[in-house]
């Protein structure tokens, strides 16, 4: 298989104005942001990088661990084997474990308690017994569900991570991730499960048993437009958010970690979001099915398949700027059939003056079939003539 680029001219059409030229000037980013070791903004509606700092390098997650927890549950939930109005038993050992372990429910040996109360109190409060109590009640035992959470992990690419409980209580490091597959974590918790993501995320507290439970998310009800996601603290972690924020349609994710103060991560958090709305312009790119080129197939009933967009794109660029843009197409070909409509079989590379390249997904617009005598015969004659 070789790699192939080919160069569009014409496949995509840029919006007006954009793609001309005019050097990108921006905004500086906020001093709180300085706070955080580890930072990174990205904008999910155009799949850009807006600001990174040290986003490959590892770090404890502490309570941002929920995120997966909660994530395994939705998959869980969409596919029918876990039910929110189910009651769920607590174990006497897990409620003796985990009393006053950090923040909790305070759950009892013997108290039955929905599902979606448990899966509250992970989204919500943050409780270590409830992530706990739902992993005994959805997969039998907190192994399973750590080999289930890490199976989802390397489904979306995190290959920088590894969870060993599914509450990120402190565990000699065994449990680790990086700002950069954080994000991957969020893009799934949105796009995957968007009705179950606004039922659990964003709340400001929880009523449980006559007590109200604050959340400490630095963005709820503080932060227009936020709805999430996870915050973690612990001594040897600092502490980390994993933030979502959408307005007009634009959907940014952040991390902040290892920030050394509780104010600080909120500051450095709202700074970031703030300043990827205000620095940043959105632009619409591309729409759904919109067709970007072609790829060669091999051994298909067609030697040809037309190459789309997934999903429609915007591209993000400085405030009042018209930097220039490139695209081109890459995939491995030529790709051998049979493939599916839809299957994912490349994609395309954007570059935008002054900024990193990024790359958006690109699928077939047409399954194709494996080549029938004929159709192999019309190849080998087509071929020879190229």
């Amino acid at each position: 298989m070789v790699r192939k680029a080919v160069l569009l001219l014409l496949a995509v059409t840029l919006p007006a104005g954009v793609g001309a030229s005019g050097a990108a000037v921006l905004a500086p980013v906020p001093a709180a942001v300085d706070q955080a070791p580890v930072a990174l903004l990205v904008d999910l509606s155009a799949g850009q990088t807006l600001y990174s700092r040290n986003a490959g390098q590892r770090l404890l997650p502490a309570s941002m661990t929920k995120a997966m927890t909660a994530l395994v549950a939705f998959d869980l939930i969409a596919a029918g084997q876990l039910d929110e109005n189910a009651e769920v038993t607590i174990r006497p050992e897990t409620a003796a474990q985990w009393a006053g372990q950090g923040t909790t429910l305070y759950l009892q040996p013997g108290q039955s308690v929905p599902v979606r109360d448990l899966l509250l109190g992970v989204t919500t409060v943050s409780a270590n017994d409830a992530s706990v109590a739902l992993a005994e009640a959805a997969l039998g035992s907190v192994p399973a569900w750590t080999a289930r959470m890490n199976r989802r992990a390397a489904q979306l690419g995190m290959r920088s991570s590894q969870f060993h409980t599914p509450n990120g209580w402190p565990d000699g490091g065994q449990t680790y991730v990086t700002a950069r597959d954080m994000v991957r974590l969020a893009r799934a918790l949105i796009q995957d499960h968007p009705q179950l993501y606004r039922r659990y995320f964003g709340k400001s507290g929880m009523d449980w048993r006559g007590q109200r439970f604050a959340s400490h998310d630095p963005f709820a009800g503080v932060v227009a437009g936020a709805d999430g996601i996870k915050t973690g603290h612990t001594r040897e972690a600092g502490y980390n958010f994993l933030g979502a924020v959408e307005r007009g349609g634009r959907r940014l994710v952040l991390v902040v970690g290892g920030v050394p103060t509780y104010a600080g991560r909120a500051d450095a958090a709202r700074a970031l979001a703030e300043w990827g709305f205000a620095a940043w312009d959105s632009r619409p790119f591309v729409k759904a099915g919109q067709i970007a080129g072609t790829a060669r197939v091999q051994g298909g009933d067609a030697r040809t398949v037309p190459l789309a967009l997934a999903r429609p794109f915007s591209l993000t660029v400085p405030s009042g700027t018209q930097p220039r843009i490139t695209t081109r197409i890459l995939y491995d070909g030529p790709i051998p059939a049979p493939f599916a409509k839809g299957a994912a079989l490349g994609a395309l590379e954007v570059r935008i003056d002054g900024q990193g390249v990024h790359y958006l997904p690109l699928v077939a617009a047409e399954a194709v079939g494996v080549a029938g005598p004929i159709d192999r015969l019309v190849n080998g004659l087509l071929g020879l003539m190229e």
